[in-house]
């Protein structure tokens, strides 16, 4: 399962991967909740849980209850790209809690820690040269 923290003061993304005994921890948590960022290695600071997807990728809709997949009738929002006026879609999504099927979880930082932003949002330079060297 992967977190994807960004932080909206400076306007960046970056995307960690929780390791499989701390992924308990996050299992039943639900969209609009704040969790801890020590599950990532975020010492200190909070997440607030934004957006899910599921192994297959469908998103999460905040008004799904539970964890299952439904076919909803939707206009706006996570799960639709542009429509036309008046049109609606009937799409799968999954619900608004966190599960075993949850791939990634978008979230966005509400209390902040000690390490800086350039240790928490490496440059994409740093990046991919560390990714050649592996």
């Amino acid at each position: 399962m992967k977190i994807v923290y960004s932080d909206a003061k400076i306007g960046r993304t970056a995307q960690r991967e929780v390791v499989k005994d701390a992924e308990a921890q996050l299992i039943g948590r639900r969209m609009g909740e704040e969790i801890d960022g020590t599950l990532v290695g975020l010492e200190g600071y909070k997440l607030r849980v934004t957006g899910l997807s599921d192994k297959s990728g469908a998103p999460s809709r905040r008004e799904v209850d539970g964890t299952r997949k439904v076919h909803v009738l939707i206009h706006s929002g996570a799960g639709i790209g542009r429509t036309s006026r008046g049109e609606r879609r009937r799409k799968l999504v999954r619900g608004n809690t966190i599960s075993a099927d949850t791939e990634q979880v978008n979230t966005v930082i509400t209390a902040y820690g000690a390490k800086s932003a350039e240790e928490l949002f490496p440059k994409k330079e740093k990046a991919q040269a560390e990714e050649a060297k592996q």
